[in-house]
């Protein structure tokens, strides 16, 4: 019994490796609801869980031709699938800066107004000599730095969006570091 169910799990993703929708939506049917189940207890949000949820079967589908009886069953294959994809989401997710940091650190409460004003001002100051900095970068490095640091998008992403090497997005921004960080302790010395 058990021989026949591997030997089915192969048939069914050597279909499903061949694009066969039938065999698509029986793999659908058998581990929808359990990778759903793990994404949901593991990821932020419903949609978060739903979107982990299409990617693995979509991975799924196009890996079909790679997966091997003899190394594991279909269901381990699968959640450890699932598993690794959702650990590089998370990852992904807890690597961004998000926006609304600076949008909390500028709001002021309007009890402290006058604290609030005198740190809001502080601030403004700060962000605009920072913003001065950035200006003075070369034009590829300040795409990067904006974006990854004031929109929160991942160096894959920039590099996507600006249609450059992911290698040349990292060295952009390491670089854009190094001149950010000799520019400020040059001002700081100059004070």
């Amino acid at each position: 019994m058990q021989k026949a169910s591997a030997q089915q799990d192969f048939d069914m993703m050597l279909r499903v490796a061949s694009d066969d929708e039938e065999a698509i939506g029986e793999l659908y049917d058998r581990f929808g609801s359990l990778v759903y189940r793990m994404a949901y207890q593991s990821m932020p949000s419903r949609a978060d869980a739903e979107d982990v949820v299409q990617e693995v079967f979509v991975r799924l589908w196009r890996t079909a031709g790679r997966y091997d009886p003899k190394r594991a069953a279909l269901v381990t294959w699968v959640m450890l699938l699932a598993r690794r994809m959702m650990v590089d989401r998370l990852r992904r997710m807890k690597a961004r800066v998000k926006p609304t940091v600076l949008d909390e650190a500028w709001a002021s409460d309007p009890a402290d107004e006058q604290v609030g004003s005198e740190a809001s001002m502080e601030l403004n100051e700060r962000f605009g000599a920072v913003m001065k900095r950035i200006e003075r970068l070369p034009d590829l490095q300040q795409a990067v730095v904006k974006r990854a640091y004031l929109k929160g998008q991942t160096l894959k992403q920039i590099g996507n969006e600006l249609g450059v090497p992911l290698g040349t997005i990292k060295s952009a921004l390491s670089r854009a570091l190094v001149r950010l960080r000799e520019q400020g302790s040059g001002e700081e010395m100059a004070v």
